[in-house]
């Protein structure tokens, strides 16, 4: 049985970032940038106004000045600013030629076109001014490669000249749900019959993390069948299967595999909840099985699917952690790195009584998870402890 360091090392080995393709910039959050990202011009690409007011020359302060024009956004004042003069001008306006100075609107009083000075004023020459290239300039370099977009950097992107960008193509992931006793949400349940609750979970979180994902549906418990789904979904850059990672009489994942072509390379990690984990490859394609237990289905996307579409996208792995203080006392832990269902709350962490990896009511109040190494010391009440947030799969929008 593997480490969940081992384990992790091994899902990751030899992962090669997706192929890059072009997208609109509307739909870009969430994608990873494939190359650099330069200004294709300086922004702003001219001297503007920051406020609203009037252009002036600083050198026929304090006035009073002549009103000889206006400059809005879009629609510029065309000629040169002499003396004495003034052109009211509007926050984002180009900066008329021959004016060096806003003077804002609220330091000052319009007579018709008379226009005088009666607040303190500005402190300098250029005084509200946004400089040409003040934001950068062109050529500049704005996104990295490798940048995981979000809505700021598509503006940025935007105001740079960008209309498209280079993007990692996302990891397309097959889940097939496997077994005999399930249905699809929504159906009536027959006797011996559950509800396929992990399908939509596993579906959603990946989508979260980055993945294209084609749900196959349920697979019954029959060789034929697991085996035909398994083929179709070797095309896929991930195989994710949910249920028959364990060995019942009743678990034919194993087999069907085998039939299939799969190469195995390992089936048991040592965690908790997760332990019947698989491993390999099927054509091109990466292989996970998770257990079929909802909580052990969803810890292990989180610790191994989500950083594997990570991967294949250039990005960090992850989960993310952090630490919190614990409020009640836990005993020394087993040979089993676990992951005990908790809530975080202003620093504290509270594990829930209830650590059935079935019980998806308790999961669901849950906002993180208490990581236990194996054979970790009794920790005290208020002892500092690793969490994962539940929600650390990676929002890709």
């Amino acid at each position: 049985m593997l480490s969940y360091e081992e384990a992790r090392s091994r899902i990751l080995a030899d992962i090669d970032v997706l192929e890059s393709e072009d997208v609109a910039l509307e739909v870009a959050s969430g994608r990873t940038l494939a190359r650099d990202l330069v200004a294709s011009h300086d922004q702003p690409p001219f001297n503007a106004s920051a406020m609203d007011g009037y252009a002036v020359r600083w050198e026929d302060l304090p006035g009073p000045f002549k009103l000889v024009g206006e400059s809005a956004a879009g629609m510029a004042f065309g000629e040169t600013v002499g003396r004495a003069e003034a052109v009211r001008i509007f926050t984002g306006a180009p900066l008329p030629a021959g004016a060096d100075t806003v003077l804002v609107q609220e330091d000052c009083t319009a007579d018709g076109t008379d226009i005088r000075l009666t607040g303190s004023g500005p402190a300098a020459s250029g005084s509200h001014i946004r400089r040409r290239g003040m934001d950068f300039a062109n050529a500049d370099l704005l996104i990295s490669a490798g940048t995981r977009l979000t809505p700021r950097h598509l503006a940025l992107a935007a105001a740079g000249g960008h209309g498209r960008l280079a993007v990692n193509r996302p990891p397309r992931v097959a889940l097939i749900a496997n077994g005999d006793e399930l249905v699809l949400p929504g159906t009536a349940l027959s006797p011996g019959q559950i509800t396929a609750s992990s399908s939509p979970m596993i579906a959603a979180s990946l989508r979260h993390a980055g993945a294209d994902v084609d749900d196959f549906g349920i697979v019954a418990d029959e060789a034929t069948e697991l085996k035909t789904a398994l083929l179709k979904a070797s095309a896929y850059d991930i195989v994710v299967t949910m249920g028959g990672a364990s060995v019942g009489d009743h678990d034919h994942m194993h087999s069907a595999m085998e039939a299939a072509g799969a190469e195995r390379d390992f089936w048991r990690v040592a965690i908790r909840p997760g332990k019947p984990l698989i491993h390999g490859r099927i054509g091109a394609a990466t292989l996970v099985g998770l257990p079929g237990n909802p909580v052990s289905a969803y810890v292990c996307a989180l610790l191994f699917v989500a950083p594997l579409i990570a991967a294949f996208q250039g990005q960090p792995p992850g989960p993310a952690t952090t630490t919190a203080r614990l409020r009640e006392q836990l005993p020394a832990n087993g040979a089993r790195r676990d992951h005990l269902r908790a809530v975080v709350e202003g620093g504290w962490v509270r594990p829930l009584a209830t650590q059935d990896s079935s019980q998806l009511a308790v999961f669901a109040s849950a906002n993180a998870l208490i990581v236990r190494e194996a054979h970790a010391p009794q920790a005290a009440d208020g002892d500092e402890v690793e969490v994962i947030p539940l929600d650390s799969f990676p929002a890709a929008s």
